[in-house]
């Protein structure tokens, strides 16, 4: 991805090191890939997602280790800072053009181990998250490393989809979405309420592609191999493969976040159009999406 001679986004907060690097002890991998890695891009009312999370590791310890960034590190925050100026640019010039009023720009907090966001306490076993109650993205950059041992998913593209999709859960809530889709869940039986979740997610992957289409439009960031490694990485964060990866087997009624071939359809289908109105998941059949 090209990003050489991109600006940065003014609304950074790095807070790496503040609060020390957790380091779990107990859980084993069935754990960490349940607590970390399902919830990759997950969105919207962080409280949700943090509870499941801490009543699955209730019985874990951590301890705390002074943060010391590496190279990569640093490129990693370069990279990220980056990209969400691009999604500043492309939405809020999309926003103008679709006379959906002004771009209210989300901030972004770069963390290491726990931070404290507007939805509550989380560890980086959460993995990034929109918090709509402050506006904010949130994100240990060691979750990109992770992705690459974890599931085998990488590239500067991939770690941008990631943002990209937490970003969309911002224009989700700023445009009523989100705000809506979750009061409509809190009074769904558990099925529905997952099966609103997937549409949630599967909104914010296709708005990941739009972005990335306009932003490509704007600044000529797309390389060879970089839509190639977002569809990898997409096609390894659904839940049918992270819960046969995890357990050996899968269970649709649990799904909250799509499976890998609606995630790779979705993002595709925003980079193919740019069209940020040709993303409604909530009007088809859900055996549809």
């Amino acid at each position: 991805m090209r990003l050489d001679g991109r600006r940065k986004s003014d609304n950074i907060s790095d807070r790496r090191g503040l609060s020390g690097r957790a380091v779990g002890i107990g859980g084993g991998i069935v754990g960490v890939i349940i607590a970390g890695i399902i919830t990759l891009l997950s969105g919207g009312d962080i409280g949700d997602v943090i509870g499941n999370v801490i009543s699955q590791g209730a019985g874990s310890q951590t301890t705390q280790a002074a943060y010391q960034p590496d190279a990569e590190d640093e490129r990693l925050a370069d990279l990220t800072a980056k990209v969400l100026a691009g999604t500043e640019d492309v939405w809020t010039s999309e926003f103008r053009r679709q006379g959906w009023g002004e771009y209210r720009c989300p901030k972004l907090v770069m963390f290491t181990g726990a931070v404290q966001s507007g939805c509550g306490n989380a560890t980086s076993q959460v993995g990034p998250f929109y918090c709509s109650a402050d506006e904010t993205v949130y994100i240990d950059l060691d979750f990109f490393k992770q992705m690459q041992s974890s599931i085998g998913a990488s590239g500067d593209f991939a770690y941008a989809y990631v943002i990209a999709h937490e970003v969309g859960h911002h224009v989700q809530h700023l445009l009523g979405t989100l705000d809506d889709a979750h009061e409509a869940m809190s009074r769904m039986s558990e099925k529905e309420s997952n099966r609103m979740s997937v549409r949630l997610e599967l909104q914010a992957d296709y708005y990941a592609g739009v972005w990335a289409n306009l932003d490509n439009k704007m600044f000529g960031s797309l390389e060879p191999g970089d839509v190639e490694n977002a569809i990898e990485a997409a096609s390894k964060i659904g839940d049918d493969y992270l819960q046969k990866k995890a357990t050996g087997r899968e269970i649709p009624d649990s799904f909250n976040h799509g499976r890998s071939s609606q995630r790779v359809a979705w993002l595709s289908k925003g980079l193919q159009t740019g069209d940020p109105l040709q993303g409604d998941t909530f009007s088809i059949p859900y055996e549809s999406l």
